[in-house]
């Protein structure tokens, strides 16, 4: 099946591939890597790429970007390039907390409705946002465009089905981050927890669809209707993450990753814990 050809329609009218290339790394890994390992997923057939501020890899991953379309690989409009902001528009201290007391949401958003009006973007959404948060936005008088996705954590441990649930209710798309578990970063991630690939379900699950645990957890996401990003800097895995497409789950299958959700979440972002608006107390 050509992955190209596997797109959700958001709710502005545009579409995303369901399968995306997410380019964060470890500070240790060199920038020049991104470009690399892009140029790598475009050429694989990856035609969403994520990235963001936070990653300082921005100028690699649009190098690599400009460099698909110039050799002619790829036309600009085959590309669905996500971008985060963050603390661009969030000032931070030198220990990355945020220096305000609290951020209007709503002003925030209001700001992204004007990108969106001035051409700066196609399609506008949010990351890590929470239901009682994304309930701010979509209440908001006189809103001009809601959310088209949701951008958060979800792997079987932490299914996010009452998020995903409420997200679908409002024509959001749920896009998965950390669908493979997560790399080890001792700044944010928990190391004590249990390793998501090694899971006897998923093994067992893989093995008979003779395929890879990874490919199992993104497959369970592309069937349940998330969009899922596929991280990964080994050139190898980049092109096994394609052969997404090339089996199916059923839904025994489903129903057994299913229960495998305990709302284990490898990603606190325990920086922010202090900040008003930190989205993880809520249950969804």
């Amino acid at each position: 099946m050509d992955p190209k050809g596997q797109k959700v329609k958001l709710n502005d009218g545009h579409f995303i591939p369901v399968l995306g290339f997410g380019t964060f790394a470890p500070p240790e890994v060199p920038k020049s890597e991104a470009l690399e390992v892009t140029k790598f997923a475009i050429e694989a057939g990856f035609r969403h790429i994520d990235s963001a501020h936070l990653y300082q890899n921005e100028e690699q991953v649009g190098q690599a970007i400009r460099s698909k379309i110039a050799n002619g690989t790829v036309k600009r409009e085959d590309i669905f390039y996500t971008s985060k902001p963050g603390e661009a528009i969030f000032p931070t201290d030198e220990n990355g907390k945020p220096i305000f007391d609290s951020v209007d949401l709503c002003h925030t958003w209001e700001a992204l409705e004007k990108c969106k009006d001035a051409g700066l973007t196609k399609s506008i959404g949010v990351s890590n946002f929470n239901h009682k948060q994304l309930e701010k936005i979509l209440n908001k008088p006189g809103l001009k465009y809601k959310p088209v996705c949701n951008q958060v954590e979800c792997h079987p441990y932490l299914n996010q089905s009452k998020l995903l649930d409420f997200c679908k209710s409002h024509d959001i798309v749920l896009v998965a981050y950390g669908a493979l578990g997560s790399q080890r970063i001792k700044e944010w991630v928990n190391p004590n927890l249990p390793y998501l690939l090694e899971d006897p379900v998923l093994s067992a699950i893989a093995k008979k669809h003779k395929q890879t645990p990874a490919l199992v957890a993104l497959r369970y996401q592309i069937q349940r209707g998330v969009v899922v990003l596929a991280k990964s800097y080994n050139k190898k895995r980049i092109k096994e993450n394609i052969q997404v497409f090339d089996f199916e789950l059923t839904p025994e299958d489903m129903k057994a990753i299913d229960g495998l959700n305990g709302n284990l979440r490898y990603n606190e972002i325990q920086m922010c814990v202090g900040h008003p608006e930190y989205p993880f107390f809520e249950e969804y």
